[in-house]
């Protein structure tokens, strides 16, 4: 049989093209002559512990599909990025690779410029264990003042299941901890986060009767990324919002949560309450309005 044609082998033009762009030299290799850019074959196979055969096979096109441990290796070996390493697999197997959950980081000062962007509308980012991490003016006045918590306290499940205030905001508040729970898990599982869950869970476990029945259940929740929130807000009294779960791009360890009026009305009230919160503050006043999370 003959090898699949350059434009067929999508797979080994891809590997071709990242092994020609990293530079020898960054590896400790020697600076002698080579006749094209880049690593050898037999470099990159070494990097990555397989066979050095078995490697340009798959940059010919030969000897089937790799496995996932194979072209994890790979990507290490050629020090491919996140979305580097998801075409990798897309390629050569036809799936995104398992999730890999790191640590929170931070957003960079683009994302933020985006939550502010989207003042009146109240917007959060989680992380996939639903710690929040950024929040632009609109949430801290509607929905909580993240910047005067601690940065450990700054998480939903808290929220929801340790603070009184999340009962007195919502009216059903056994079904809105049971959806919450339900997301949090499929979250978490999507994220690759299992393992970085284990102390929140054991603490409101221990912490939160109603937490410990609820995660026995093991229920999911339906559809979650858009959804109206009715709310007795501490200010504005009963107000109805409609929210939105966005993936951040390239993150799959953080989530976007847009809150907007679920009615003109509404929405009206919200800009309201976020433009005067503003005025209290330059004014020197507190202007901290604890509410949902």
């Amino acid at each position: 049989m003959n090898a699949p044609s350059p434009s067929e082998n999508r797979l080994g033009a891809y590997l071709r093209d990242r092994r020609a762009r990293l530079d020898p030299a960054a590896f400790g290799l020697p600076p002698e002559r080579r006749r094209t850019p880049g690593l050898r074959r037999e470099e990159v196979a070494q990097r990555a512990n397989i066979s050095p055969t078995w490697y340009a096979w798959l940059e010919q096109g030969r000897g089937g599909a790799p496995s996932a441990d194979v072209l994890g290796r790979i990507a290490r070996a050629l020090m491919l990025t996140d979305l580097e390493r998801e075409h990798l697999f897309l390629l050569g197997l036809g799936r995104p690779p398992e999730a890999r959950y790191r640590p929170n980081e931070g957003v960079t000062p683009r994302l933020q410029r985006v939550l502010d962007a989207l003042d009146p509308s109240p917007a959060i980012i989680r992380t996939a264990t639903w710690d929040v991490v950024a929040w632009n003016r609109a949430a801290s006045a509607m929905l909580m003042d993240y910047g005067a918590l601690p940065p450990e306290q700054r998480n939903m499940l808290r929220f929801v299941f340790l603070d009184p205030r999340a009962r007195a905001v919502h009216y059903d508040w056994e079904s809105v901890a049971r959806l919450v729970l339900g997301a949090f898990r499929l979250d978490a599982a999507r994220a690759g986060a299992a393992a970085d869950v284990e102390p929140l869970v054991a603490d409101l476990r221990r912490l939160s009767p109603e937490f410990e029945a609820m995660w026995r259940d093991h229920d999911v929740p339906g559809a979650h990324g858009d959804a109206v929130k009715h709310l007795q807000h501490p200010v504005l009294g009963p107000v109805a919002l409609e929210y939105s779960a966005f993936a951040v791009d390239g993150r799959t360890d953080l989530s976007l949560l847009v809150y907007n009026g679920a009615t003109p009305e509404d929405a009206a009230r919200i800009a309201a309450l976020v433009e005067g919160r503003e005025a209290g503050m330059a004014k020197g006043e507190s202007g901290a309005r604890p509410a949902p999370g």
